[in-house]
């Protein structure tokens, strides 16, 4: 029946899960499977319970906080850290989030696992992600996975469907387009695209009637609570929307997307766990490198999906970011040209615009 969740759904009922603390299964092709939990979010009480499962459970961190650790790296892009038989919650939280770090900077003796295979692992850490968490997560094999999920009324997902689902981009769907008059000018329409994949709906702000004919000014925004909304001066993301859109309002056209990758990609929760290690004197790519992360965890491609439905394949892209031009080359979007918008900066984002020049090849 169309009545059960296909894998798509079971997906996001698994990120679902991780993000409230609870276990989800993994299944393999051979029957076995992996019992998998946030490390972030999990509990003393269900931790207990993981720890007497049989098998020996472990924490899968990404190489970017292996390195921080100094755990050993036998898996290329993961470490997989053998939880001991008396760890706690706290133990495994602090594994995976650096915030005390400097304060108890040796975390071990910290014993690897290698060999084997790790695919579970890496859609351990990809799920975690997925539901903005930490990117840490533990793991343990279990031999009977399609029991084992009965039996503890857990969420059971295929292990290659998932491994499958998180290389390719979720399609987008228009939901709903309507008229939206804007100080920068009265001819505004705001489009809402939300994914298959039950992830954060995406905005268009298209101003006047661009001419799909030739390229068309566009800007690719992505989401920025502390900067847009709250006016923070530690980032140059508020006077650059600003500024785009009033670009477009005095061209008379062009379309703003406001992507919903806040943090590049890492959610507003960890964005601010950055923020506090760079109060502890990291650069903002540091930062994200101790928290597990990459510089840059943004989807480029949905942006151009949501172009490509709204009939724009040419495109004069508003942006400091080489990345977003060749990204936009690699999906079929031609950049006709690269627009500088250099605005935004004061004492407080010196140093960060210094970083994204320096370490993400901006040009400013």
């Amino acid at each position: 029946m169309t009545l059960s969740p296909d894998s798509t759904e079971r997906i996001a009922r698994a990120r679902a899960d991780m993000r409230m603390g609870l276990p989800v299964v993994l299944d393999g092709e051979d029957g076995t499977g992996s019992l998998v939990l946030a490390a972030e979010t999990v509990s003393d009480a269900r931790l207990g319970d993981v720890l007497t499962v049989g098998q020996i459970p472990v924490i899968a961190i990404t190489a970017r906080r292996a390195q921080t650790l100094k755990a050993m790296i036998y898996d290329g892009d993961l470490a997989r850290v053998r939880i001991p038989p008396d760890a706690t919650g706290r133990w495994v939280r602090a594994l995976a989030d650096p915030a005390d770090d400097l304060r108890v900077p040796l975390k071990g003796p910290l014993t690897c696992d290698r060999g084997g295979d790790v695919s579970a692992h890496r859609v351990a850490i990809l799920l975690a992600k997925a539901a903005r968490l930490l990117p840490a997560a533990i793991v343990v094999p279990v031999p009977d996975a399609a029991g084992f999920a009965a039996a503890n009324d857990l969420t059971r997902i295929a292990l290659g469907d998932a491994a499958s689902q998180f290389g390719v981009a979720s399609p987008l769907h228009a939901v709903v387009n309507a008229r939206l008059p804007m100080e920068v000018s009265e001819s505004g329409r705001l489009h809402v695209f939300r994914p298959e994949d039950g992830g954060e709906e995406h905005y268009a702000v298209e101003i006047g009637t661009p001419d799909r004919q030739a390229p068309v000014l566009v800007r690719l925004h992505s989401a920025c609570f502390t900067g847009d909304l709250m006016g923070s001066l530690k980032c140059d993301c508020g006077p650059q929307l600003r500024a785009a859109l009033a670009q477009m309002g005095q061209e008379g056209s062009g379309i703003l997307l406001y992507m919903n990758q806040e943090g590049r990609g890492i959610g507003l929760a960890n964005k601010m766990r950055a923020y506090s290690l760079q109060d502890q004197g990291f650069d903002t790519v540091d930062a994200n490198h101790r928290l597990g992360f990459e510089d840059d965890e943004r989807d480029f491609r949905l942006a151009a999906q949501i172009l490509t439905r709204l009939g724009v394949s040419q495109v004069r892209l508003l942006t400091n970011n080489p990345a977003k031009v060749a990204m936009m080359d690699t999906c079929g979007i031609t950049v006709d040209k690269r627009v500088p918008l250099r605005v935004g900066e004061n004492s407080h984002n010196a140093a960060y615009l210094a970083t994204k020049a320096a370490k993400s090849g901006h040009l400013l």
